[in-house]
C-alpha cells in the first residue's frame, strides 16, 4: 500500500485544484491555500487560511501559482510553517533565474527543492495524467513517489541540481512549440474565414499526412464550436509563458520572433476580453483593427 503523506498545495487554479483533488482521491492528507478561497473549496481538501497553515507539518509542498514572483511571495508567507526536511515540488512555469532563486530559498528553510514544471492542461490534470519534468536530489525521490503517482502518468527526471532549472529549460522549449502550433491553428481558421474557405477542406487536404495533428483538430474545434470556456490553458497565462520563453532565448543569444509575435497576439486577445478563455482565443487577435 502506498504511503499516505501530508501535502500542502499552494495555488488552486485550473491545475492546482485538479492536483489537489487527485491527491485527496489517493488518500493523502491535503491542505490547500489560494488567494480566492472559493477556488480551493471544491477540491475536497482542507482549505487553509494562510500559506503557512497550508504547509505546516507537510511532508511535501506543491507550488502551482502564476509565476516565479508569485511563488517567492507565497513561500515567504509560508516560511513559518515549513517543516525541515520537507520536499518542495515547484511546478509553476517560471524563469531560469527564478529556479535558481527559489532553490536558494529552499536551502535557507531546510527543505529539498525540486524544479518540477508539468506538461498538460485541464483534462490530463483532472485525470491525474500530467507529465512532470523533474530535477532535484536523488535521495528523497522515493518519498515523492506516492504524490507523483497520484498526479502524473509520467515523470521525466533530468538531473539532481534543481537550481540549474533543467526541468524549466525543457518546459520552456516544449511550450515554445505548443504556443506556436496554437497560433498556427488560430490564424488558419481566421484566414479560411476571410477567404471563404471551408476549414474542413483544409483538414481533408492534410488528412493522415505529417501535417495532420490531433492537437490541431482539438484546438480548432474549440473555436468552431464556441467552447473556449472553461479554458484548458488561458490566454493571459499563455502570454506570460511566451514572454518567459522570449526572455530565455534573448539571455542565451537566440531571437524568437514567432514566439514574440505570439505573445503580442495573446496581449491583443486579452485586451479584447478573452484573457480567461482558452489560449486558442488568440484567433480573435486576427481581427483587431
Amino acid at each position: 500500500m502506498a504511503e499516505k503523506l501530508t501535502v500542502g498545495v499552494l495555488g488552486a487554479g485550473i491545475m492546482g485544484a485538479a492536483v489537489a483533488r487527485n491527491l485527496v482521491r489517493a488518500g493523502h492528507a491535503v491542505r490547500v491555500w489560494n488567494r480566492s478561497p472559493d477556488k480551493a473549496a471544491g477540491t475536497g481538501a482542507t482549505v487553509a487560511d494562510s500559506p503557512a497553515d497550508a504547509v505546516r507539518d507537510a511532508d511535501v509542498i506543491i507550488t502551482m501559482l502564476y509565476d516565479g514572483g508569485t511563488v517567492r511571495d507565497v513561500i515567504g508567507q509560508a516560511a513559518s510553517g515549513l517543516k525541515a526536511g520537507a520536499a518542495w515540488l515547484q511546478t509553476t512555469t517560471a524563469s531560469l533565474d527564478d529556479a535558481a532563486g527559489l532553490a536558494g530559498l529552499a536551502t535557507e528553510h531546510g527543505v529539498a527543492f525540486y524544479d518540477a514544471p508539468v506538461l498538460g492542461t485541464r483534462q490530463p490534470a483532472e485525470a491525474g495524467r500530467l507529465t512532470v519534468l523533474a530535477c532535484g536530489p536523488r535521495h528523497g525521490r522515493e518519498r515523492l513517489a506516492p504524490v507523483l503517482d497520484a498526479i502524473a502518468a509520467r515523470v521525466v527526471w533530468l538531473g539532481e541540481d534543481g537550481s540549474r532549472g533543467d526541468a524549466t529549460r525543457l518546459k520552456l522549449v516544449a511550450n515554445s512549440w505548443v504556443l506556436t502550433v496554437t497560433h498556427g491553428a488560430a490564424e488558419m481558421l481566421a484566414l479560411a474565414g476571410a477567404l471563404d474557405v471551408d476549414p474542413d477542406h483544409f483538414f481533408e487536404v492534410i488528412k493522415d499526412g505529417p501535417l495532420d495533428l490531433g492537437y490541431l483538430h482539438a484546438k480548432t474545434d474549440l473555436v468552431r464550436q464556441g467552447r473556449l470556456s472553461p479554458a484548458s490553458f488561458a490566454v493571459e497565462t499563455a502570454e506570460k509563458d511566451a514572454r518567459l520563453i522570449v526572455a530565455a532565448g534573448e539571455d542565451h543569444g537566440v531571437r524568437l520572433d514567432v514566439v514574440a509575435a505570439g505573445a503580442e497576439r495573446f496581449r491583443r486577445a486579452t485586451a479584447q476580453g478573452h484573457g480567461e478563455e482558452d489560449m486558442v482565443a488568440s484567433y480573435y487577435a486576427s481581427f483587431t483593427p
